[in-house]
């Protein structure tokens, strides 16, 4: 890949980014495309995102949002899709032309990515336990509105629960806070996992029911919480966010290139070349 004066340049943001495979993925399908384009992770603190996404704008940079800026990235956008709108969460931007003015736009496809994920490994699944309230969270939530599931949702904070909760039912979520821990599927949407001493998000023994479990972080080999299912038996289908993170990243490619079909199995690849144990 040779970069130029004229290439391209999308980014991920986040804090922290560095575990990030968005680039490699990303950069993946450019080169098999034949684009003129690069794909680079950006570090940016809490206090300087809603100075730095428009800044990105002005540059020309389209990209995708991840841990902790979605919510915050949704309200930087000056047009949002529909799933953007509803989830109160961005993880792609992207400009657009509008006359004489370029827009920045706002989408959530971590949406229809979580949602694929759970009709593949979970069936018919019709109890949801997520773990985590945040923007990661809030996309699950849309997800298990437009399945009709019910959502159980557990927090460290219990007045963050109940907010959460509330905000969920206003968007046509079955939700209520998980008092006890019972469930069909089970969805990690915290950052546990991210650094090796992390504890884990909850113990395998304490949730009951269990046919599945979906941890949104990945890591070489599998997550500790995957490990930690597969050891305890019991038939359930333990999946890390790898599917999940190719899924949202195909989408926000036609995002960011209409008209290309994104190449998913050189995307996959790329993925499973950097999560090779």
């Amino acid at each position: 890949m040779e970069i130029g004066a004229k290439t391209r340049v999308l980014a991920v943001v986040g804090d922290p980014v560095a575990h990030s495979l968005s680039p490699a993925l990303h950069n993946a399908a450019i080169r098999a495309l034949g684009l003129d384009a690069v794909y680079v992770a950006l570090r940016v603190p809490a206090d300087d995102f809603s100075i730095v996404l428009p800044a990105l704008a002005v540059a020309g940079v389209s990209g995708n949002i991840t841990v902790p800026h979605k919510e915050a990235a949704e309200r930087c956008v000056m047009r949002k899709t529909d799933l953007c709108l509803r989830a109160g969460a961005c993880n792609t931007f992207w400009l657009e032309q509008e006359g004489r003015d370029r827009v920045l736009v706002g989408d959530n496809t971590d949406v229809p990515a979580i949602a694929a994920a759970i009709a593949e490994i979970a069936p018919g699944a019709s109890r949801w336990l997520v773990l985590g309230t945040g923007g990661t969270a809030r996309a699950v939530a849309v997800a298990a509105a437009d399945a009709g599931v019910e959502l159980s949702v557990r927090s460290r904070d219990a007045d963050r629960a109940r907010t959460f909760v509330q905000w969920a039912e206003g968007r046509g979520t079955r939700a209520k806070t998980a008092e006890a821990l019972e469930a069909d599927v089970v969805i990690n949407t915290t950052p546990l996992g991210l650094s090796p001493g992390d504890p884990l998000p909850v113990q395998p023994a304490a949730v009951q029911g269990v046919r599945a479990v979906v941890d949104l972080v990945y890591a070489p080999g599998e997550t500790a919480w995957v490990r930690a299912w597969r050891k305890r038996g019991g038939g359930v289908r333990a999946v890390d966010g790898r599917g999940i993170l190719v899924r949202q990243a195909a989408l926000a490619f036609g995002r960011f290139f209409p008209g290309a079909a994104a190449p998913v199995e050189v995307m996959r690849a790329a993925v499973e070349r950097q999560l090779r144990a």
